[in-house]
């Protein structure tokens, strides 16, 4: 559990999200079950490899005409060559993290090929490689990016490898990142590079918000099923407030200000409820007694 910083007992979801540069919606979900909880570990029927269930979760989307223009993805699948190769023969263009002890040819002089890692390509490339960038985030950032093009054992034809730092030099440093892309040499600049990624922040903003205020860790349940069920009304009632939220009617009827985030949107919801309860309540408070009497509870 990276928030613990240790392991410890824990669901872990493998998701899809939709962003068009307005809305950020959840689309789809696939539970991953660990070996061990299952009965014949890996050998059993249901378990699958992560990057197995995005693979799935991948298809679900082509399958109903959502072809994206770029897939973004997190290390744990960027990293993986059989992922990015099934991603290609799907003819996907995706931008995606490696480790920085990923081992890869670069041609460091004319027609002279080199294997090594990618923190030792980092260490040896010259100070005016790396080009200064601004991304416009929630809080702006800014980075440092050179791009280099590399080839990868088991893959054929060439990638492109923006490292991105947040400093301007190596040894000053205290963030590197990786990121690889299949997309064409000719669009693959370090400006396209990070600002599309960062957009990949918006999933972790839906995650934020909805184990912060829509109950998504808060099940208390065991069965696959039943977590299943949980995590779909919360991707329900998410994307019902983003909703309501982009279509204005909260703001033109409860708020008497702009709501700029899912949390002031969500209270402006929450208000219309409270208000339409009580209107309701006043005129029927007989009804919710005898509701409440039916539970041998007394509303008076």
């Amino acid at each position: 559990m990276g928030k613990l910083g240790s392991t410890d007992n824990g669901l872990v979801m493998v998701t899809t999200h939709l962003y068009d540069g307005v809305r950020s919606l959840p689309l789809d979900f696939a539970q991953y079950l660990h070996a061990d909880s299952l009965e014949k570990g890996k050998e059993d029927p249901e378990f699958k490899k992560k990057p197995e269930l995005a693979l799935e979760l991948i298809a679900r989307c082509l399958n109903r005409g959502e072809r994206p223009e770029v897939t973004l993805i997190d290390g744990g699948y960027g990293n993986n060559g059989p992922f990015l190769k099934e991603l290609e023969k799907r003819g996907l263009i995706y931008i995606g993290v490696v480790a920085k002890n990923r081992n890869v040819e670069v041609e460091i002089e004319t027609g002279q090929k080199t294997k090594m890692r990618l923190d030792e390509l980092t260490a040896i490339l010259p100070e005016e490689s790396f080009s200064s960038i601004n991304i416009e985030l929630q809080k702006p950032r800014r980075v440092w990016v050179a791009t280099i093009k590399i080839e990868i054992s088991g893959m054929s034809g060439k990638r492109t490898v923006a490292i991105v730092m947040n400093a301007k030099t190596v040894s000053s440093a205290t963030e590197i990142d990786y990121l690889i892309t299949n997309a064409p040499i000719e669009k693959a600049t370090a400006l396209w590079i990070v600002t599309t990624y960062s957009q990949r922040n918006w999933v972790e903003v839906f995650y934020r918000t909805v184990k912060g205020w829509l109950g998504l860790k808060e099940c208390q349940v065991r069965g696959k099923k039943s977590i299943e069920r949980h995590w779909i009304l919360v991707f329900c009632a998410y994307t019902f407030i983003l909703w309501h939220w982009l279509t204005g009617g909260l703001a033109r009827q409860w708020a008497s200000r702009p709501l700029k985030t899912f949390v002031e949107a969500l209270e402006a919801f929450r208000t219309a409820v409270s208000y339409r309860f009580m209107r309701w309540l006043g005129n029927n408070v007989d009804v919710f007694a005898a509701h409440k009497a039916s539970f041998g509870l007394i509303w008076a």
